[in-house]
């Protein structure tokens, strides 16, 4: 029986805890992968106050950690299969057994979306699919292909610009949707090219990625390249990790909250990319949590 249970421990279930584990509340998080969240994957953490230069998100997720176990809260890695929030007592099933608590806090974000073209499942993981921090080395002096126009997808282009000899970005707008700043880094940086107005519309091999097939928006031709080894880095977005709150009303997938993060459900609070709003950002996130858990130790 705990006082509060936060389900995920990215930025925003990290900062639930700490605020909290502060007000001397008994705050477990549980978080089925690792503590960090997406944040954590990301090659480099960029525009949060205070972060240091060029911190990789493994280094940030794991102060995220350290910073909440040294403030007393208790991480549990399980995975969550049910959620009963009706009720003073909320019940939360997990592989690791049931978790009761007054307060939950639905922290746990979003999970990467994919792009459902053919070849994409069968290759994932292998060529298709990859992580930049992770993986990224292992395409050192190869193509690498990045299917994504927004602030995240260009951001690891210009980390994986420094491994690969070559790094192409698809991007269905006109033009990419990131911020300025990193506009004009991909104009400084030569090994860069963009393919605009464009979609990856297949891909093709066994062991490896050997031919992609690129959709052209604006004519609908579709070209192959052949490029046995290359690697795929897709950023098209997230989905929110909401599928097992039914007893939650959903806008587009996403968690209505009021300014305190309260749910339509007493006890139950939302923080982070999980909820309805308009800037998912690691400062946002960490707001939201914040906010969270005073309410919830009220």
């Amino acid at each position: 029986m705990y006082d509060v249970v936060i389900i995920g421990a990215g930025p925003a279930g990290i900062s639930a805890g700490i605020y909290g584990a502060s007000r001397g509340k008994k705050v477990l998080i549980i978080e089925k992968d690792q503590a960090g969240g997406l944040i954590g994957k990301v090659s480099t953490v960029t525009h949060y106050a205070g972060v240091a230069p060029g911190e990789t998100g493994a280094a940030f997720a794991a102060k995220l950690k350290q910073q909440a176990e040294a403030a007393g809260v208790e991480i549990l890695k399980a995975e969550m299969k049910k959620a009963q929030l009706i009720g003073d007592k909320k019940e939360i099933f997990t592989d690791k057994g049931v978790f009761e608590a007054e307060k939950i806090i639905l922290a746990n974000g979003t999970s990467p979306r994919r792009l459902g073209i053919p070849g994409e499942a069968e290759l994932w993981g292998k060529g298709m699919g990859m992580n930049a921090a992770k993986d990224g080395e292992s395409y050192r002096g190869k193509h690498i292909y990045v299917a994504g126009g927004a602030d995240g997808a260009v951001k690891e282009a210009l980390y994986l610009a420094k491994l690969a000899s070559k790094v192409t970005i698809i991007h269905f707008e006109d033009s990419l949707g990131c911020i300025a700043e990193f506009r004009e880094k991909v104009k400084e940086t030569p090994n860069i090219s963009l393919r605009l107005h464009s979609r990856l519309h297949g891909v093709y091999g066994t062991d490896q990625v050997r031919t992609l097939e690129i959709l052209d928006e604006h004519t609908g031709a579709i070209e192959t390249i052949e490029d046995p080894g290359c690697g795929i880095f897709v950023y098209a977005g997230t989905i929110p990790n909401t599928e097992l709150y039914t007893q939650l009303s959903l806008e587009n997938g996403f968690i209505p909250v009021n300014e305190k993060m309260e749910t339509e459900i007493p006890g139950v609070y939302a923080a982070g990319d999980i909820r309805v709003k308009q800037v998912r950002q690691v400062s946002t996130a960490v707001a939201d949590g914040t906010i969270a858990a005073i309410q919830a130790s009220m």
